[in-house]
């Protein structure tokens, strides 16, 4: 039954990283603001089932592989080093409990009252509040942030049952180490659980429709990715077409075009994401929608609509929870008047298999096709003295440049702690800084940073250690 409608200044749609974010900004700015959220936690899928327990268990298992690969390398004795997977996810359960209860934490000392359940548009200024229970409230407000997230994308005619077919989502939860697992995608999410799940003692198949793994990264760092992870026993097929899946009583069967079938114990689709908006209300009330699904918004995140706007993945782009998050700031400083904005030549993207990879900018195939004269820096993590300490040398820096004024316009990582370097390179984008800008600022040594400088100076032809 309904409530009284109560009035707000801002009322965000998902408490995911967009939303929640969005949420504190609104309320330091001086805003009533409430967040809708259906599930039990505050987070969305990057911090329940997503990014953070992925992480969580890439880490327990790189622990693995180091000690398996380095520990007698560093004169460490460890013997019949193996993995406890019923450990490995109570720390991940737990490590996600502690970040959601943070996020209420921020909500209550902020001030942003958390509406239980799942919202939908009545009008651009009213939205109906809908429980576990079925009981419904009814809220408006001047302003509407829609931040709904995205889902996988299944294989056609093939639902998610989590058990065999999995999701990301079930391929953080199994209860045992597969014998065989494939994975039809060889981006981020399928590399990235398996990873978790080869380093564990899986064979794992990746089944890639396009020539090369990791596509869209630049063409040299996915050679030299290729080679690394079939080293550590992924078997790529890439240039692939996967015509069915199939449920059996005990595992599942891939069909591949031209190929004998596959068998192993689950099969993880990891061939994208799609928006969620369906039971929003938002195409109702006038929204447009693109041809992907996505919310139509101007730079401004508007959607032309009364007081709506919207961000993170349900407007499209890379769908990524820092692009979220900072789409939120920005939509709600331009609703409270400020101006706004999110630099999308500075948002960088990481891939955190072993070693890591990360990028800002365009790769040097993008500036090619786009008729760009370039300059281009490399530097190999081989000979940084840092990275031969820690016994983790495969890799490099590639630096790209304008040719004519040296401005940055693309840094590419693969190797050590490389989700951690990009950040120089972000901040160099944003500034607009050149080559040389961050080649002649000094660097500690010995540092794994000194690779990025190394391969700037290279841009110049003044590398010094090669």
């Amino acid at each position: 039954m309904a409530t009284g409608e109560q009035e707000y200044d801002l009322i965000i749609v998902g408490g995911g990283p967009g939303g929640y974010t969005a949420a504190i900004r609104a309320a330091q700015l001086g805003m009533k603001t409430a967040c809708v959220e259906k599930e039990r936690t505050l987070g969305g899928v990057c911090l329940n089932i997503g990014c953070i327990p992925s992480k969580a268990l890439l880490d327990s298992t790189e622990l693995l592989l180091r000690i398996q690969t380095s520990a007698e390398k560093l004169g460490v004795n460890v013997s019949g080093a193996e993995g406890d997977l019923p450990t490995i996810l109570r720390r991940k359960e737990r490590i996600v409990t502690t970040l959601t209860k943070g996020i209420e934490y921020l909500f209550r000392k902020n001030g942003v009252e958390w509406l239980r359940g799942s919202g939908r548009l009545l009008d651009p200024n009213r939205i109906e509040v809908q429980d576990g229970d079925g009981n419904a409230r009814r809220i408006t407000a001047k302003n509407v942030l829609l931040a709904t997230g995205s889902v996988p994308i299944p294989f056609p005619g093939v639902p998610f049952d989590e058990q065999r077919v999995l999701s990301s989502t079930g391929a953080l939860s199994l209860s045992a180490v597969p014998n065989h697992l494939m994975i039809i995608g060889a981006g981020p999410i399928g590399l990235e659980l398996g990873s978790v799940w080869l380093r564990l003692g899986a064979k794992v198949t990746v089944l890639e429709l396009m020539p090369a793994i990791l596509p869209g990264l630049d063409e040299e760092v996915v050679k030299t990715a290729d080679r690394i992870l079939r080293k550590q026993g992924f078997d790529f097929r890439t240039g692939v077409r996967v015509e069915g899946i199939e449920k059996q009583d005990n595992g599942v069967v891939v069909k591949v075009e031209g190929s004998e079938p596959l068998s192993g114990d689950h099969v993880l689709v990891a061939i994208g994401r799609r928006p969620y908006t369906e039971g929003l209300g938002a195409a109702e009330v006038g929204v447009q929608f693109g041809p992907k699904g996505t919310i139509i918004v101007d730079e401004r995140y508007y959607t032309g609509v009364g007081g709506v706007y919207a961000i993170g993945d349900a407007i499209g782009g890379m769908m990524l929870a820092h692009k979220a998050e900072e789409e939120g700031v920005a939509a709600v400083e331009n609703i409270a008047g400020k101006v706004g904005h999110v630099n999308y030549n500075a948002l960088p993207g990481v891939v955190y298999t072993s070693p890591e990879i990360a990028s800002v900018g365009k790769t040097e195939g993008q500036l090619r096709s786009e008729g760009r004269e370039i300059r281009v820096g490399r530097f190999p993590f081989s000979a940084n003295s840092r990275a031969r300490t820690l016994d983790e040398t495969d890799g490099f820096v590639k630096v790209i440049a304008d040719a004519q004024t040296d401005r940055l316009l693309g840094l590419h990582i693969i190797g050590p702690h490389a989700s951690d370097l990009i950040a120089e390179a972000a901040l160099a984008m944003e500034f607009e800084a050149s080559a040389e800008d961050i080649g002649v600022s000094v660097h500690a040594h010995p540092t794994l940073p000194e690779v990025v400088k190394e391969a700037a100076l290279n841009v110049l032809g003044r590398s010094i250690n090669i």
